[in-house]
């Protein structure tokens, strides 16, 4: 199995892990779940280009910017 094959295949599965984290760091409102979020979205980059599933890019770019700005919101209220 190629590496882009092993990304295609496999990393599908750590994403999902990463983003349910994420999202269970958001609901206990913890400071760095922006951060683990921001992570993601890296990798979903990484696997929506892999996989050439362009119609992602979009929901991808959205979610860098809602992410940061909420790290950047959460980060100025501790």
């Amino acid at each position: 199995m190629s590496f882009a094959e092993v990304i295609r295949v496999y990393l599908p599965w750590l994403l999902s892990g990463i983003t349910i984290w994420m999202n269970v760091l958001a609901g206990n409102m913890h400071p760095r779940a922006w951060v683990v979020g921001l992570v993601g979205q890296a990798l979903w980059t990484v696997w929506t280009i892999a996989d050439q599933a362009w119609g992602l890019l979009p929901l991808n770019a959205a979610l860098w910017v809602v992410y940061a700005r909420n790290h950047l919101k959460w980060r100025g209220h501790r």
